[in-house]
């Protein structure tokens, strides 16, 4: 499975930064293979300027690292901090990020030796989760290196999950069901999270 970039920015105020940046991320050469899948605006639990780019890498690399650096300088980009994800169980190869809904992005940070724990329950708890509501998860990735310091023997993982509206994500806090029962199994073995509700801006 490819790595991705996710970029967490900040960007001059107003909309029509935002379009332009969107405008550059548009007219930027990526390296071979890889592609912008979204921009994500803020809603919930981000300042306003926020925004993050998720890029599938390629196969190139350094031409990868060109093509950031190059969004990083553009006028409407006021800081950029990089992260690299790996893919767990998802996304799966080739996956695209669905229109509409809100997505929510949330961290953790487990003990190095819960990583394989906290992934498969994540992953079992998926199904049922997602039978019950309008709700989809994107990808669970690990973030390799972690770009925010870390106490020796930690790990950290970025869930991207897409309900319908912040309705559906409040009804599927059900305790009751068996996807929030295997999630409360998951939650044991956090040891930091934080989450956040974003708006996607396809590209």
């Amino acid at each position: 499975m490819a790595d991705y970039d996710y970029l967490l920015l900040s960007l001059d105020k107003g909309p029509a930064a935002r379009s332009r940046f969107v405008e550059a991320v548009a007219t930027t050469e990526l390296a071979l293979g890889a592609k912008a899948l979204g921009l994500f605006t803020p809603q919930l639990g981000w300042e306003a300027s926020q925004a993050a780019l998720l890029i599938r890498r390629g196969s190139d690399v350094v031409g990868q690292a060109q093509a950031i650096a190059a969004l990083s300088r553009t006028t409407e980009v006021l800081a950029c901090e990089p992260h690299l994800l790996r893919p767990t169980v998802r996304p799966l190869e080739g996956a695209e990020l669905a229109p509409g809904g809100i997505y929510v992005h949330r961290w953790f940070e487990v003990d190095a030796g819960s990583f394989d724990a906290f992934v498969e329950l994540s992953g079992s708890a998926w199904p049922d989760f997602e039978a019950r509501f309008d709700a989809r998860i994107f990808g669970l990735f690990e973030d390799v290196p972690p770009t925010t310091a870390l106490a020796e023997g930690r790990r950290r993982l970025l869930l991207i999950t897409r309900y319908g509206d912040h309705g559906v994500w409040e009804a599927s806090r059900d305790p009751t069901t068996e996807a929030m029962q295997t999630f409360a199994r998951r939650a044991a073995l956090t040891l930091r999270t934080q989450a956040a509700s974003t708006l996607l801006t396809a590209l």
